[in-house]
């Protein structure tokens, strides 16, 4: 009495192969990265100076400079990926290592300078 033992090789293939994920992700993570980073700046905003005294009213505004900061970084990077994914799937070839460094730089500075409105 035998039994047909598995195809593990092709059972793995399957459950690893990958999945493609929605259209529209990049579009919701980048809106819900935006709207933590306005939140975190109204926080911020909010915030009066007078209750530095007080430890206790520090956790609020260094929370909002941690998520913001976080946001706003990951906004920038996803920014700057999905451009040089575009330059790159439009016909423009990456030239060397430090072509695409410099060129990742640059989109980075120009996602950096819109998300703080020009300064």
């Amino acid at each position: 009495m035998t039994e047909a033992a598995p195809n593990f090789e092709s059972l793995l293939r399957e459950a690893l192969a990958p999945v493609e994920p929605p259209e529209d992700l990049a579009l919701r993570l980048e809106g819900t990265l935006r709207s933590i980073t306005e939140l975190a700046a109204d926080e911020l905003e909010a915030w009066e100076l007078s209750a530095m005294r007080d430890p206790r009213n520090w956790v609020r505004p260094a929370a909002a400079v941690v998520a913001g900061g976080a946001a706003g970084t990951a906004l920038v990077l996803l920014r700057a990926r999905r451009r040089a994914h575009t330059d790159v799937s439009h016909g423009g070839v990456l030239g060397g290592t430090r072509d695409t460094a410099e060129r990742a730089l640059k989109d980075i500075r120009r996602e950096t300078r819109k998300l703080l409105g020009g300064r």
